[in-house]
C-alpha cells in the first residue's frame, strides 16, 4: 500500500551544503524529519553540481515521518549572471543594462534547463531563457 503523503514543499539549498541551520533545520524540524538523514542524503545527491550552486528542491514528507526529494536545475537567472559576469540583475530593467550575453550562452542555458522548462523543443527553451534575461536587464546579441 501506498505511504500516505503528509505535506510537500520547496526549498533552495546550495548544492552540496545542506545543514540543519535555516532555512533546512526549521523547514524539515516542525514536520518531525531527521534533519541530518536530509542533510546527508541532499550532499550526497548534489556532490556531481558545482558546489554552492542554489539548487530547488520538492521535499515529500510520509505521515510516517519518512521522506523523499527530487532536485531540480538552478534557477536561469543563475545561470545567465553566471554567463553575463554579473552578480545582480538591473534595478529598473528595460531601462537600464547590466551586462551581455551570447545566443550561444542562451543555447547552453536552454540545453542546461531543458527537462525543467515547459517547453517542447530547444528553440522554445531558448525564448523562455531570452525573456528571463531581458527581463533581469541583461542584452542578448547575436554570435
Amino acid at each position: 500500500m501506498a505511504k500516505k503523503v503528509d505535506s510537500s514543499f520547496k526549498l533552495q539549498i546550495p548544492a552540496g551544503q545542506a545543514n540543519p541551520s535555516p532555512p533546512v533545520g526549521p523547514a524539515l524540524g516542525q514536520r518531525g524529519v531527521n534533519i541530518m538523514e536530509f542533510c546527508k542524503a541532499f550532499n550526497a545527491a548534489t556532490q556531481q553540481v558545482q558546489p554552492g550552486t542554489p539548487t530547488p528542491v520538492i521535499i515529500t514528507v510520509y505521515s510516517d515521518k519518512s521522506f523523499t526529494f527530487e532536485t531540480k536545475t538552478a534557477p536561469a537567472s543563475y545561470y545567465i549572471l553566471q554567463a553575463a559576469g554579473k552578480k545582480s540583475g538591473a534595478n529598473a530593467p528595460g531601462t537600464q543594462l547590466v551586462g551581455k550575453i551570447t545566443k550561444d550562452q542562451i543555447k547552453e542555458i536552454a540545453e542546461a534547463k531543458m527537462k525543467d522548462l515547459n517547453a517542447v523543443d530547444i528553440d522554445g527553451a531558448m525564448k523562455i531563457i531570452e525573456g528571463s534575461a531581458r527581463s533581469m536587464g541583461v542584452q542578448v546579441v547575436e554570435g
